[in-house]
């Protein structure tokens, strides 16, 4: 067990958790959402919270800092990344209600898959029985997926249900700045503009290359400029 003030306490499975925080993530149009998820991390609100949204919208990282958050408040919590579905047995969800809180990523790969809507199901049922929070995340709304237990297909949307609506060209930039600024970074605005007439611009993309510069702006010992960018765009993503 993990006291207070360190990340992650009491992850029983084999997943590697990031240290993300809630405070590297840029909410924008999101606050909502945002502002439930720390609520139910700190254990003031135990709810069930359904988000969905796009790839590269952040759901990844709002779960893994849920579980952050709870073992910063020595809270036990579970990570569980259904993208890994095909190496995993069903068997892993029992006693996560034993959890204060539980959060499942990438729901709809269970979607068609009888022995894991089953096990959801009564995992959902144990954790609103022992009056925990349960947090999901998927690509698609409760009722657009393709899930075969109705049951379970009700009970995704019988609490809480939130779209991670996805941040405008300013909110993206928006939250370059905050992230770089978390690394002690300082990005110009003409290197702003720069990037962003050249890379795609979605978060994942944009994030990616905050590390790169990151990474080669240590190395090289050199300030971010439109020239040292140009160098290492040329250079290319790898």
């Amino acid at each position: 067990m993990t006291g207070p003030g360190q990340p992650a306490a009491q992850i029983p499975l084999p997943f590697p958790l990031p240290h993300l925080a809630f405070g590297a993530f840029w909410p924008g149009v999101n606050q909502a959402l945002f502002d439930q998820l720390q609520r139910t991390a700190g254990g003031t609100e135990e709810r069930i919270v359904y988000l969905w949204g796009a790839e590269g919208t952040g759901k990844s990282h709002l779960l893994q800092a849920v579980c952050n958050r709870a073992g910063a408040a020595a809270r036990r919590a579970a990570y569980v990344p259904l993208s890994d579905r095909e190496r995993l047995d069903p068997s892993l969800l029992e006693g996560l209600e034993e959890m204060n809180v539980v959060c499942i990523d990438d729901v709809n790969r269970a979607a068609g898959n009888a022995a894991w809507e089953q096990a959801l199901f009564h995992l959902f049922n144990r954790i609103r029985d022992a009056g925990r929070s349960l947090v999901f995340a998927a690509d698609a709304a409760p009722a657009s997926l393709p899930i075969a237990l109705s049951d379970l297909k009700s009970r995704l949307s019988w609490d809480l249900v939130f779209r991670i609506e996805p941040l405008d060209e300013a909110e993206r930039f928006a939250a370059l700045r905050h992230r770089a600024a978390q690394r002690g970074m300082e990005i110009p605005d003409d290197v702003l503009r720069f990037l962003s007439r050249r890379i795609a611009r979605d978060p994942h993309t944009l994030f990616g290359w905050l590390e790169r510069l990151d990474r080669e702006s240590l190395a090289a010992q050199k300030k971010l400029t439109v020239p040292f960018v140009k160098e290492l765009l040329e250079r290319g993503a790898g």
